[in-house]
């Protein structure tokens, strides 16, 4: 996979694989036609700086600051991007890094830390000229707070913001269908990659898609599931809004896939965790890990105060105790089943405040496969053989899980 933030060969396949029913030529012609961003590069000091980002043709862009973090996002239309390995990492001058990927479908989005409050003097595209590419230029100015605030108010009014949250998959119509409904959420996605591995090439975002369609195939196979993801692609998907695909469905269960990094000065740690929802985390590794987590809508430059009101009524509604009593119950027989495939941590059972796990009425747990900076793990994660055999454990577990609770509720009823 190449750099931070690069577009990969996983992502064509993953891209192409989503236009799957399509016949080969409109397949071909479908990518063929996307814009295609081959180069960047940053220039200037602090008092003033430029974003160049090469494109294949000229586009439609639209600039906006964001606070807490400082950040500038950049929307155009859906691109390809194919920069040097390790594009984003750094920057210069205003430009502390930059991250790029599919917010939605038709939708990218380019996310700019900055070191400071700024102002967008200017954001367009150049036309191609003289056997030179169409460019785009972002320019960055150097302001203070107040400015940075004032003006950030005035463009939310002036600049409706492009919002990832028109991605979500339609609700399907009241089915006959009795199978329960198993909604799997891989982690990530789009602009926000989660971890990396240690030489920064393979991300976490492509490693949990691989897992999650793998899961997906185990527990499809059995026929006795109905399963939803909530991505199938490299596109990042809001949290409130994977809680709410699982909600609008009456899921039976919710899973979310990650996988963990620890940073060299905290040791080598490895294994598998299984983590169930608590308002205390369960140590400190675990509240780190949630805070992490609960920024990828940061990360990905959605601006928290959109988010949809659910998030309050959730927080309220987490008084339901049986949800949180069967989440319990699942992660128990999960780590069961998963000790005959895969490495555990050496505390596989968890808990922390992970927005993904706070839908009131689903049981829900978020499953880190293992720590992306661990070389064993990493071999393993990276592994086909490895993702079958641990896919299949984790369907074993789901398998367990509603036996369990078809047997109780038998015993109820007599």
């Amino acid at each position: 996979m190449a750099g931070r933030w690069a577009f990969s060969a996983l992502y064509t396949a993953v891209l192409a694989a989503g236009l799957a029913g399509m016949p080969v030529h409109v397949r071909a012609q479908a990518l063929d036609s996307l814009p295609i961003a081959t180069d960047a590069r940053v220039a200037g000091d602090d008092k003033e700086t430029r974003l160049i980002v090469d494109l294949t043709r000229k586009l439609e862009v639209r600039a906006f600051t964001l606070s807490n973090p400082y950040r500038v996002v950049i929307d155009l239309p859906q691109t390809v991007f194919q920069l040097p390995s390790k594009a984003g990492d750094s920057g210069r001058g205003l430009v502390k890094a930059y991250r790029y990927g599919l917010v939605m479908a038709g939708g990218s989005r380019i996310v700019v830390d900055v070191t400071r409050p700024v102002r967008v003097n200017q954001a367009f595209v150049l036309d191609p000229k003289d056997g030179q590419p169409a460019r785009l230029v972002l320019d960055l100015a150097a302001t203070d707070r107040e400015s940075f605030m004032r003006n950030m108010a005035q463009q939310a009014k002036a600049l409706p913001v492009t919002d990832p949250r028109k991605k979500v998959e339609a609700v399907p119509q009241t089915s006959a269908d009795p199978r329960p409904i198993i909604v799997i959420d891989p982690g990530h996605g789009g602009p926000d990659t989660g971890a990396k591995a240690a030489d920064g090439e393979i991300m976490e975002k492509n490693v949990v898609l691989d897992f999650s369609m793998t899961l997906r195939d185990q527990l499809e196979k059995s026929g006795k599931y109905r399963v939803v993801l909530t991505r199938t692609d490299d596109t990042f998907i809001p949290l409130a809004e994977r809680v709410k695909m699982a909600r609008q469905r009456q899921a039976a269960l919710f899973i979310s896939i990650h996988a963990d990094s620890l940073p060299k000065a905290e040791g080598d740690v490895q294994g598998a965790t299984v983590y169930t929802l608590s308002d205390k985390a369960s140590d400190s590794e675990a509240a780190k890990l949630a805070e992490a987590e609960n920024r990828s809508d940061v990360v990905a430059g959605i601006d928290m105060a959109r988010e949809p009101g659910d998030v309050a009524d959730i927080l309220i509604d987490l008084a339901q105790r049986e949800t949180k009593g069967y989440s319990h119950q699942f992660a128990r027989t999960l780590v069961g089943e998963m000790k005959s495939a895969m490495r555990l941590h050496k505390k596989p059972l968890k808990s922390a405040s992970f927005v993904v796990l706070k839908a009131p009425d689903v049981p829900s747990v978020l499953v880190e496969l293992g720590y992306m900076t661990n070389k064993n793990d990493l071999k393993l994660l990276t592994s086909d053989g490895w993702r079958a055999k641990a896919a299949g454990s984790i369907a074993e577990g789901v398998e367990a899980f509603f036996r369990t609770r078809m047997a109780g509720a038998e015993a109820a009823s007599r």
